[in-house]
């Protein structure tokens, strides 16, 4: 089960790897042709796709720092790498859409002259590009927040491109060139909301929010179900990093033989990770009627547990 999971981390990497050149050397040439274009969505596109380069090169570096071991300093590992990866892909996105509404705003009170056969032939091979790269990461997006920023940025790059080929084609057909910064504040807008779930996402995760999608009330109920479970108290769930969940609870017990109340400790375990997907868990196991700072407490339900069999 680890040796694949580090395989599809690998494989992952190297695409990301190859994403990231592939990226940077469109960049360069979607730069070029928006300048001498004289257009504005050309150039917020390359912003935006020089952006995406980073986002990959932020994920790729998450990824290859969360397979690093944990530490007596980081008992957890390095997980949270990958949420602070999405957490500044995501800020990135929100500057990048701003500097967009500046500018696009300015063009607005000042038109400029704008050819369109370049922002069209460009866009064209964004939306190639931007898609390709979007079907290899998509299967890791599903289940890693670090990669699915990443992917985001992919998807929406891809619009923004087709908005590109839009505004080229009002160009082209005597439109006027306001369609230019009109489809800049739309790329905008559209890079603002790709950006919002996985900016409230992360701060979630780095605020110890229980996961989304988890309800409490039925983790609680859950554990209150089960056979030898008194009562729930101080449940907490949250997220360590991409697909690690973990919880800690109190629960109370009957008084009982420590084998029985390990079977119960087992019991809520199981439940938490077969029902909950939770695959860490700490449980305080408390029994009713001792003070639950007591360390003899099991010890005196045990031997009273004896005497009673005995006497039966």
């Amino acid at each position: 089960m680890g040796h694949s999971h580090d395989h599809g981390e690998s494989l992952t990497g190297r695409r990301l790897v190859l994403s990231i050149f592939l990226t940077l050397a469109f960049v360069a040439g979607e730069a070029i042709a928006g300048y001498f274009a004289h257009s504005l969505a050309l150039l917020s596109d390359a912003g935006h796709n020089f952006a995406d380069a980073l986002a990959l090169v932020i994920s790729w570096y998450g990824i290859w720092i969360a397979r690093k071991p944990s530490t007596r300093k980081r008992t957890f590992g390095y997980h949270r790498v990958g949420i602070l990866a999405a957490l500044v892909n995501a800020v990135s996105l929100v500057v990048i859409a701003l500097l967009i509404f500046w500018e696009a705003i300015g063009r607005l009170r000042n038109p400029q002259p704008v050819y369109s056969t370049p922002m069209i032939v460009v866009a064209l091979i964004a939306i190639a590009m931007n898609t390709i790269i979007s079907l290899w990461i998509r299967g890791d997006a599903a289940y890693d927040l670090n990669v699915r920023s990443a992917y985001m940025h992919m998807i929406g790059d891809a619009i923004s491109a087709a908005g590109v080929v839009v505004a080229g084609l009002v160009v082209a057909f005597g439109g006027g060139s306001v369609a230019d910064p009109v489809v800049s504040i739309l790329i905008g807008l559209l890079i603002l909301w790709s950006s919002w779930g996985i900016l409230q996402e992360s701060m979630n995760v780095l605020l110890e929010a229980i996961p989304k999608g988890m309800n409490m009330d039925l983790v609680e109920q859950s554990i209150a179900g089960i056979a030898g479970v008194l009562a729930v108290h101080d449940l907490h769930v949250w997220t360590i990093g991409s697909g690690i969940i973990a919880c800690s609870c109190h629960i109370t017990v009957g008084e009982q033989s420590i084998r029985s109340g390990q079977n119960v400790l087992h019991a809520v375990t199981d439940e938490l990770e077969h029902r909950f997907r939770i695959s860490h868990s700490t449980i305080q196991v408390e029994v009713e009627g001792c003070d639950p700072n007591d360390m003899y407490c099991i010890a005196r339900a045990t031997k009273r547990n004896a005497e009673l069999r005995h006497r039966h």
